[in-house]
């Protein structure tokens, strides 16, 4: 770790994978002091992910401590492609990134990882994909005295935390009582939800990749959730994240057999299904999978009084059946003064691949579009 601050207050950067896999406890307490982090920001995601997906030499993770006290972190790592990149860990299979920053110690922590983040990213442009609006980011954005661009990212849906008889009340009179009469045909089914403990953890991960597998056969599966590095970094991550109350895994079962499985993803404010998984026989009982599922997950974050339930990235038609809020992930651009014009060109091609990826997605039926071009978690939104 390399040294720098002022007055009470030190900016590291951490390159070492073992310091990084150390600071857990004290990144959780920062995490809890973040009012706008979400589960994908969580020590226990990020660490996970970087053992599954990390590359040995490009961790970048500058942390802010005020008299000891870990007020702020930006976890990145360095990315060789055509320009040099500081791009946020978490990757492709977390739904939002996002700095950290201690609400008591905003405008210190901010003005400290800035100056933390110019030094890291001496030769390279920062790229925080998939922002959420409102998130600790943006503080950081419009604090930027250097070079600096905003596009737009992933479009995800949001509904408010509350059970599913309340969130039926937002459709129209025939909807509602369409997804009451599907609640009736699970419950005369008998399909009851079972939370899944820790020590299963592992075997209840393998069931619900080969229910995910089963359930997308033939139509397109996320490749990704077939390999071994994604199956490890689950069990890790959730069963790190269930010891705080990060996660939950429910298997559904029926006659005793599990038919369905989901897993769940929650921080302080926010909770959402990030994955599941579903026995194909399922639809030949006309069960609406997509309902039970969003039952279960509306009714827990109601009861722990999460504020919202977000569906995640895409815009699936089967979403708007709820009348969620539209929220629009950000892309927020970042550099030195001196490297503008790099900042410049890769902004360009960015803008350059949304629009190509935006005339591709016209051409494709409404129910298949969705908007981001980077590769996404499509087929786990949609109701097998």
């Amino acid at each position: 770790m390399t040294p720098g601050g002022t007055r009470g207050t030190s900016v590291t950067l951490c390159r070492d994978p073992e310091a990084f896999a150390a600071l857990g406890l004290e990144w959780e307490r920062l995490h809890g002091s973040c009012a706008t982090a979400t589960p994908f920001q969580s020590h226990a995601w990020l660490h996970s992910w970087w053992l599954s997906y990390g590359t040995k030499g490009r961790l970048r993770v500058v942390l802010v401590r005020h008299d000891g006290r870990l007020i702020a972190a930006a976890p990145l790592m360095l990315a060789h492609g055509p320009l040099p990149l500081l791009v946020p860990l978490g990757g492709e299979i977390s739904d939002y990134c996002d700095i950290l920053v201690d609400g008591r110690h905003m405008r210190t922590a901010v003005a400290a990882l800035e100056r933390g983040l110019g030094q890291a990213a001496r030769h390279a442009v920062i790229d925080l994909r998939e922002v959420r609006p409102g998130a600790a980011a943006e503080r950081l954005y419009e604090s930027w005295k250097g070079a600096r661009a905003r596009l737009a990212d992933s479009v995800c849906m949001e509904l408010p935390a509350a059970p599913i008889g309340e969130l039926a009340k937002r459709m129209p009179s025939g909807q509602a009582q369409r997804v009451r009469a599907k609640l009736r045909k699970i419950d005369a089914l008998k399909i009851e939800a079972h939370a899944v403990p820790e020590p299963e953890v592992a075997s209840a991960v393998a069931h619900l990749l080969r229910l995910h597998e089963l359930q997308w056969r033939g139509r397109g599966v996320n490749v990704e959730h077939l390999r071994p590095r994604f199956a490890a970094h689950l069990v890790r991550a959730t069963r790190a994240m269930m010891r705080r109350d990060e996660a939950a895994l429910t298997e559904y079962r029926m006659d005793g057999e599990v038919v369905a499985a989901g897993l769940s993803l929650r921080s302080e404010h926010l909770a959402g299904g990030y994955l599941y998984g579903a026995d194909p026989g399922l639809r030949d009982k006309k069960v609406d999978v997509a309902t039970m599922l969003l039952r279960h997950d509306a009714q827990q974050a109601a009861d722990e009084g999460r504020g919202v339930l977000s569906l995640l990235r895409g815009a699936e038609p089967y979403k708007n059946h709820w009348r969620p809020e539209t929220v629009t992930n950000q892309r927020l651009l970042l550099a030195r003064p001196s490297l503008e014009p790099l900042l410049r060109l890769h902004e360009a091609r960015a803008r350059l691949r949304e629009r190509a990826a935006g005339a591709v997605r016209d051409r494709l039926p409404a129910a298949r579009s969705r908007r981001p071009a980077r590769p996404r978690r499509r087929p786990t939104r949609a109701p097998p």
